[in-house]
């Protein structure tokens, strides 16, 4: 070393000396940190869990909301514990493999009676499981001998043994040496098989077997019943590989956070959320009657279930048991309630789509003549035609609305921009661009974006429809190749992903609600009754900030709006439909109403069902938005007759199938949010999904 090298510390002047040391300190510091941050790391790696799954409708699944209830419990359990999960989704006896070689830490979700475990694999504490039962035809006739008392099992055997040939998943039950027994890949392969008369009777889930019928094959519906009095119901497990320490201490950190959820209500959250949670009682022993109410999750159906407590307390008899989900979910559990009559369910809420064809088909009690001091003449003419069939109601509206934009005042403002009074698709995305400022918490636009036909579809269609597009052509051909399509699509996706919220694809409109509510969202195209919470100054940061506009439209002004009303109605299956129809005259009353204004306000009241609202002065003193949300009421009750002279509908298509159909498109849509596939591949797969299931249920060649 020189000598200048050797004694440049000595030489330093007095001031430099100080800051050398300074940065040898920071230097030493950082070293820290970064050693720190490596530990905290591995500790985050050490307690990752990776978890082979495999599909079980509707239980667990890469396309669920929150990849199924199974998924969300086990992501739930590790998290009170500190802990994350990973799952990978792969076919069940890949799982198995998987997990007994140790490439993944566990396996889930395993039921009794599945394939015996290898040894290296040894399962968790129990948590809800499936239910077991036999599904058949209608027109199938047990033999008059069977004794139902004898179990599922023992049923089963003697029954494929007196020639009537079950189905079975090749999971390993039950035994694949019974005769009788024909084994298939997956539950929807067998119900194929049922339908085609190639097996007579299916062993299966009764969820999963609702669920693959009203997602998958709504044709079905009605025409298939399971055996009653004859239910297995199996807990479910996670397999973890305990072959070494930390294998025993992953399960052991989960069955821990397992007893958490179980103690503090947690799991019975999860279970209400996924609309999987057991019947109530019709019944108490003191001679009360119990209705169970289904119904979705936005805020003005809490404020019904909240103000509800007036109703019990005037109707002693009467206890309300409320079943509260998201919108996918409930039209999920109601259709899958009636595909299997459960009968869960004694009130009902539905749209307008769903009312005349349920109607149609049987499954609605209509309501008996009104008293006069309902004054029904009151109710918007075109919200009475959306909710009747044949001239004839079927059920009373609760709410009704369109769509249209919301905007930020003050950040257009700033930015010299103009929101004009009829934007188009191009002037939010001009607007968006500008505003987006993801650092400061804002984002340039929010849309729906979770997969469901009520969800993106709702969205997505109506563009479609502004692009000059539509679902199907005069023979009931799908169109969603077209450049309309296309188009519309591929705005839908420039938007959500250059100037959306991050995970767009998870929003849906409570999520996107509370963004815009908390400031988040500087343009939002949505449905109307959002308004009364955007401009309530409790429940909105923003209140004195929005504006409103119409929908946007594109190259026509046809169908750019959406029309819909939610209702409550009472389904066949109910048989307390006496104290229920009393109940839904209450809660759609003008009464209700003037009770929501003395309690919350004017703001708050169900909008868009009554000429008496609108005429309040009251309402319109505190709802400076009512004119704009009357206008597009209107509008969109015009375009929804003259759209498309063949079939009736903006957002949605009025035929048993679409919700089906629906579906599966807008998971392909969702794909290409995510950013799995270009929209060209994306609409060319729900092109096919959608012409498969046209031809299924016998539209081909319609016209």
């Amino acid at each position: 070393m020189s000598a200048a090298r050797r004694t440049a510390p000595e030489t330093s002047s007095p001031r430099a000396a100080p800051a050398w040391r300074a940065a040898v300190r920071l230097l030493a510091l950082a070293g820290m940190v970064v050693a720190a941050s490596a530990a905290r790391g591995q500790d985050a790696a050490a307690r990752q869990i990776v978890l082979a799954a495999s599909e079980r409708v509707p239980y667990v699944g890469e396309s669920l909301p929150g990849k199924g209830y199974v998924a969300e419990l086990v992501t739930e359990a590790l998290r009170t514990q500190g802990w994350t999960v990973q799952f990978r989704f792969v076919p069940p006896a890949r799982a198995l493999l998987l997990a007994a070689r140790g490439e993944v830490h566990g396996v889930l979700p395993v039921a009794t009676g599945d394939a015996e475990l290898p040894e290296t694999l040894q399962v968790s504490s129990a948590f809800p499981g499936d239910t077991l039962g036999l599904l058949k035809k209608k027109s199938t006739a047990l033999p008059a001998d069977v004794d139902l008392d004898a179990g599922l099992q023992a049923v089963a055997a003697g029954l494929s043994q007196r020639g009537l040939t079950l189905g079975v998943v090749r999971r390993g039950e039950p035994d694949p040496a019974m005769s009788g027994v024909e084994l298939a890949s997956d539950d929807l392969q067998n119900i194929d098989k049922l339908d085609r008369d190639r097996v007579r009777l299916l062993l299966i889930d009764r969820f999963t077997a609702a669920d693959l019928i009203t997602g998958r094959r709504p044709q079905l519906i009605g025409k298939l019943a399971f055996v009653p009095g004859l239910a297995q119901s199996r807990p479910f497990h996670v397999a973890f590989n305990v072959k070494s320490s930390e294998g025993r201490r992953r399960l052991a950190v989960f069955d821990a956070g397992l007893r958490r959820l179980a103690s503090d209500g947690g799991l019975e959250r999860i279970l209400a959320r996924h609309g999987l949670q057991p019947a109530a009682p019709s019944a108490t022993g003191n001679g009360e009657v119990r209705l169970t109410i289904g119904t979705v999750n936005n805020a003005d159906m809490l404020l019904m279930r909240e103000l509800a407590r007036e109703y019990e307390a005037r109707h002693p008899r009467v206890k309300l048991h409320w079943r509260v989900m998201d919108e996918g979910t409930l039209r999920t559990r109601l259709l899958s309630d009636l595909a299997i009559h459960d009968g869960q369910f004694d009130v009902v809420t539905l749209g307008s789509y769903e009312v005349p064809l349920w109607a149609r088909r049987g499954w609605l009690v209509p309501p008996p003549t009104p008293a006069p001091a309902y004054d029904v003449a009151d109710i918007f003419p075109s919200v009475r035609a959306s909710l009747s069939h044949e001239g004839r109601l079927f059920a009373l509206p609760f709410y009704a609305e369109s769509s249209i934009t919301y905007y930020r005042r003050d950040l257009l403002d700033a930015a010299g921009l103009r929101m004009p009074p009829q934007p188009s698709w191009d002037d939010i995305a001009h607007a968006a661009e500008r505003l987006h400022q993801p650092s400061q918490g804002v984002y340039g636009v929010c849309l729906r974006g979770r997969p469901g036909w009520g969800e993106n579809m709702t969205l997505v269609s109506t563009m479609v429809n502004a692009y000059g597009g539509r679902w199907f052509d005069e023979s009931w051909r799908p169109e969603i190749t077209s450049p309309a399509w296309q188009s519309a699509v591929s705005m839908y996706a420039t938007l959500l992903r250059r100037w959306g919220p991050p995970d767009a694809d998870r929003n849906g409109y409570n999520e996107n609600l509370r963004l815009f509510s908390a400031g988040r969202c500087a343009i939002w195209v949505d449905a109307t009754v959002a308004a009364g919470a955007l401009y309530d100054a409790r429940r909105s940061r923003v209140a004195d900030k929005v504006g409103v506009v119409a929908a946007p439209r594109a190259v026509t002004a046809r169908g750019s709006a959406w029309l819909w009303s939610w209702s409550l109605a009472v389904p066949h299956s109910s048989p307390r439909a006496a104290e229920a129809q009393a109940f839904i005259a209450w809660a759609t009353s003008r009464g209700y109403i003037q009770s929501v204004a003395k309690r919350h306000g004017w703001v708050a009241v169900p909008p868009g069902t009554r000429r008496s609202t609108y005429a309040s002065r009251d309402y319109r003193a505190a709802a400076p938005f009512h004119a704009t949300v009357q206008a597009a009421l209107a509008n969109a009750e015009d375009d929804a007759l003259t759209l498309n002279r063949h079939y009736v509908g903006i957002q949605y298509v009025g035929i048993p199938e679409f919700a089906s159909i629906g579906g599966q498109v807008a998971v392909e849509v969702s794909r290409v949010l995510g950013g799995q596939v270009p929209v060209r591949d994306a609409l060319q797969r729900a092109q096919a999904a959608a012409a498969a299931g046209m031809a299924a249920a016998g539209y081909t060649g319609k016209d």
